[in-house]
């Protein structure tokens, strides 16, 4: 899914967020971000894709092995389709250490952390966490 280095991927967030002067157009261009998704099949969302800690209902599909975590994901909210769409191009596609090893630096780099209500900066956190525990279980399966 993605030709860019993981940190390169985080800085070109960064870059594309800077571009908006305020909050009003930075949440719009999330949720623009978020409408580009390509919708999940019904088959997909259940219980055992459905992240848990989201207010939202968030689903993060995951395929592939330690050499390659390939990610798909869609959410009923429009701001949290952003989100995620965000953390796809950062640790999608990427092998299951590559994405234990990299925080997500960007979030707090554009200001999310700071912008996102309470409820949404822990739903953000689950989702991270989420990713990082199908990395985590991808490696202890290879050994």
């Amino acid at each position: 899914m993605n030709d860019l280095n993981i940190q390169a991927a985080q800085q070109d967030i960064i870059e594309e967020f800077d571009f908006f002067d305020d909050w009003t157009g930075r949440y719009q261009y999330l949720i623009d971000v978020g409408r580009k998704l390509p919708p999940l099949p019904e088959a997909e969302m259940i219980d055992a894709n459905k992240v848990d800690g989201c207010q939202s209902q968030v689903w993060i599909v995951v395929s592939g092995d330690a050499g390659k975590l390939d990610m798909r994901a869609a959410s009923d909210s429009a701001i949290v389709s952003g989100l995620v769409a965000l953390l796809l191009r950062v640790y999608s596609g990427r092998s299951a250490r590559e994405i234990l090893d990299t925080s997500p630096e960007f979030i707090n780099a554009i200001g999310l952390g700071k912008h996102l209500s309470p409820t949404r900066s822990n739903g953000l956190a689950s989702m991270v966490k989420t990713i990082k525990a199908h990395a985590e279980r991808v490696l202890a399966h290879q050994k």
